[in-house]
């Protein structure tokens, strides 16, 4: 089995709250383990850039209330190109970085399974950290719990002033292949109706469900909608309705990026701290091309290639079940 000394860690694609908790527990686990670790700036550009640097345990000191990631993100196009890819390596050689932990979602996971066959003297280890929460392989990815808290505080907020003025609200969530923000801050938050890129709504049954709500004297309605919907658009989706609906004065909200950042819920705290733990005891196992996840509340290794070929991530039937029973 081939013994690593050197770990590199880099965060790479869309940034999600513990991603920072992951870094230190990658960090100080890899040094309590006689590791040398070096952070790698920007994701698969630092290490084209070759932007690295070696860290410590004070590297990663007050960071785990931070959101964002204290080593940045990017998303790399050279990256994919076999030119790339040899640079990339010719500057972990010259780091002499035999190792990496890499925390991303499904693109970043591509870029890691393609380098590590390409070169596999790197072992290569995911962590899943993505608010979509679309991963095979865990029960729930890094940030997840976090950007959900963000939307139901905001929806709450929105519903007071929705209820203040007789309004009916759409609000787009993020989740462009996966609802489960939606699904999820919909129920939580009592939303007459959740629109999702895994269920299709014909806005014929969303109006019938909104004019049942104005039967039984609701003062006002939340529509929330998954921004990979299939019905054209949370704006187009409001003009369609409100040409039907004539009574409600309707408003659209995009939460866009305020669901990306603030500081990790206590949830991902604890999972950023248990995946970056467990990445570099695997790792040092002799795992590679692997991620870590968490099933049933224990870690669970996982391919990386099954991790992308079954990327498809199921909604809970029960909660889609719920949320209609729930809304009348």
């Amino acid at each position: 089995m081939q013994k690593i000394s050197k770990l590199g860690v880099l965060t790479s694609g869309g940034d999600a709250p513990g991603m920072n908790p992951c870094i230190r527990a990658v960090v100080r686990t890899g040094i309590y383990s006689g590791l040398n670790v070096v952070g790698i700036r920007k994701g698969y550009q630092g290490l084209i850039e070759n932007d690295m640097y070696d860290m410590n345990p004070r590297s990663v000191s007050n960071i785990l209330n931070l959101g964002g990631t204290i080593l940045k993100t990017a998303r790399c196009l050279p990256f994919r190109t076999d030119e790339g890819m040899e640079t990339a390596y010719q500057n972990l050689k010259e780091q002499g970085i035999d190792a990496l932990v890499v925390i991303g979602g499904d693109g970043t996971f591509t870029g890691a399974l393609r380098f590590s066959k390409k070169y596999p003297d790197i072992k290569v280890m995911g962590v899943p950290g993505t608010i979509d929460n679309d991963l095979y392989g865990s029960t729930y990815t890094l940030g997840f719990d976090t950007a959900t808290n963000t939307v139901v505080e905001a929806i709450d907020k929105i519903r007071d002033t929705a209820d203040a003025h007789d309004r009916l609200f759409f609000i787009e969530v993020m989740g462009r292949d996966s609802g489960a923000i939606a699904l999820r801050a919909g129920v939580c938050c009592g939303a007459e109706a959740i629109l999702l890129p895994e269920k299709a709504t014909a806005i014929d049954d969303l109006i019938e469900n909104l004019r049942a709500g104005q039967h039984n004297k609701k003062s006002s309605s939340i529509v929330i909608v998954a921004e990979g919907d299939k019905n054209g658009g949370v704006y187009d989706i409001a003009r369609r309705v409100q040409n039907e609906i004539k009574v409600y004065d309707i408003k659209v909200t995009i939460l866009g990026h305020l669901q990306r950042g603030g500081s990790p819920s206590a949830f991902d705290r604890v999972l950023g701290s248990r995946l970056g733990y467990a990445a570099v005891k695997a790792l040092l196992n002799g795992h590679t091309q692997k991620m870590v996840g968490l099933q049933a509340n224990n870690i669970k290794i996982t391919s990386l290639e099954e991790a992308l070929t079954q990327h498809e991530f199921k909604l809970e039937q029960d909660l889609m079940e719920m949320a209609d029973i729930l809304s009348i």
